[in-house]
């Protein structure tokens, strides 16, 4: 299998070798001999329009016909026409019948890039063509029949589509019958080098430039680098360096001028060490802090349940209980700022539960404390986990950034991937 895929490489100019690109290879030619409908997904730039070629030369309908359309390109008026035909007439400017793209491609294959792209009317027929291979002409009555396979792409998250309304889920699950995705640019971090030195010989053989050179440090930059546009980004760097740097060694400074937030990290922003301490994330500060007020919240129970126990004068702990009193103070916790001189000046005048008076639950001298007991039991401890506080950051990112799920996928330094994985693990309505 190995062989079969350096050879697919070779015929279509496939650069790298990361496990999720042969992977997405090995799908392709595992679903070529079938008749299956196809999706393949991948973010913009990823090279998506390879992989239906790969399918079709490898399937028996490699002698037919093979079209490739962009859903996105054609207006929303005449896409019915460009795909299933039209009669003479349907519509002003029809002066002839004309045949549409799956009556021209029958027996053979047909690839709808950017599929999501399409209007909902379009997909219903779309979805009648897949499960019975009928489709009507505009302007017609006739029902007519085709022989295709179907393989689409997209590089947005179509469960978000169907969930927003604005793709079918029926047509979603039936074009879905084998996914195959395409890895991003910054999950190929061994490729970059090559694919720079491909790109670079490929401009200078077609122009008689002197080769591209880089250094070491240059290459770790670009490695590190986010590529937003995948590799039709790092294609157009590169050839912008070819043509216009007069030096042909690609140097870090050179680098920056055509990258200039290549500087930034990948991995989120590093807090300052506190008492030797640092943190991978914010999310581990949140988690620090967390923990710290668990940790007050705890003493301060004890401490009180010793003081209604035992009274001041006779707490089991009373120096430990009177440094956690001024510690809290300190903090400018919410409790009341004369607490700690009631405690221990005037902790004397303060009964047990044992001296009570039959008649009512406090005397006079207790009043004043009621309240201040009261509200300490009234404190709620809060949710330590993990899952909740991941659910809470992502919500709270999505709403600074107005639903914006790129934004809010760089700010929390996780992949939007990741961040739909996630959104759709809590049930996060974004």
């Amino acid at each position: 299998m190995d062989s079969d895929i350096q050879r697919v490489k070779q015929r279509h100019g496939i650069i790298g070798n990361s496990d999720g690109l042969n992977r997405a290879i090995n799908i392709a030619m595992q679903v070529a001999p079938t008749d299956m409908s196809v999706l393949i997904t991948g973010e913009s730039g990823t090279g998506k329009e390879t992989f239906p070629k790969i399918i079709h030369e490898n399937s028996i309908r490699k002698h037919a016909k093979y079209i490739a359309v962009n859903c996105g390109a054609i207006p929303e008026g005449t896409i019915d026409s460009e795909l299933f035909g039209h009669e003479k007439g349907a519509f002003t400017g029809a002066h002839d019948s004309r045949k549409g793209y799956f009556e021209v491609a029958d027996k053979g294959t047909i690839f709808l890039d950017e599929v999501a792209e399409l209007p909902l009317s379009t997909q219903v027929r779309l979805l009648r063509v897949l499960e019975s291979g009928e489709f009507i002409r505009v302007g017609s009555s006739k029902v007519q029949k085709t022989d295709v396979r179907v393989v689409a792409a997209t590089n947005v998250n179509v469960e978000d589509a169907v969930r927003e309304g604005k793709f079918r889920e029926d047509l979603y699950y039936r074009l879905n019958t084998v996914p195959i995705i395409i890895p991003p640019l910054r999950e190929r971090n061994d490729d970059i080098w090559f694919l720079f030195r491909k790109f670079s010989s490929d401009i200078t053989d077609k122009y008689g430039m002197p080769p591209l050179d880089i250094s070491d440090e240059a290459m770790r930059m670009l490695e590190n680098y986010r590529w937003p546009g995948n590799i039709r980004q790092l294609k157009n760097i590169t050839e912008q360096m070819a043509v216009i740097e007069r030096d042909q060694y690609i140097t870090p400074e050179i680098v920056r001028r055509y990258l200039p937030e290549v500087d930034v990290s990948r991995l989120p922003a590093l807090a300052k060490k506190e008492e030797s301490q640092s943190f991978a994330s914010e999310r581990e500060i949140l988690y620090k802090v967390l923990f710290d007020m668990k940790k007050d919240m705890s003493d301060l129970k004890r401490l009180v349940y010793d003081l209604m126990e035992n009274g001041v004068d006779e707490a089991s702990n009373k120096e430990e209980n009177t440094q956690i009193l001024r510690d809290l103070h300190a903090q400018k916790t919410n409790l009341p700022s004369e607490m700690p001189e009631k405690y221990l000046n005037k902790g004397s005048e303060i009964s047990t539960p044992h001296a009570q008076p039959q008649e009512g639950l406090y005397t006079d001298k207790e009043e004043d404390h009621k309240d201040l007991i009261e509200d300490t039991e009234e404190y709620v401890e809060e949710s330590l986990s993990l899952a909740d506080k991941e659910k809470e950051l992502i919500t709270k990112a999505l709403d600074k950034h107005k639903g914006r799920r790129k934004l809010a996928a760089k700010d929390l330094g996780i992949s939007e991937r990741t961040l739909y994985r996630k959104i759709k693990e809590y049930d996060i309505d974004a």
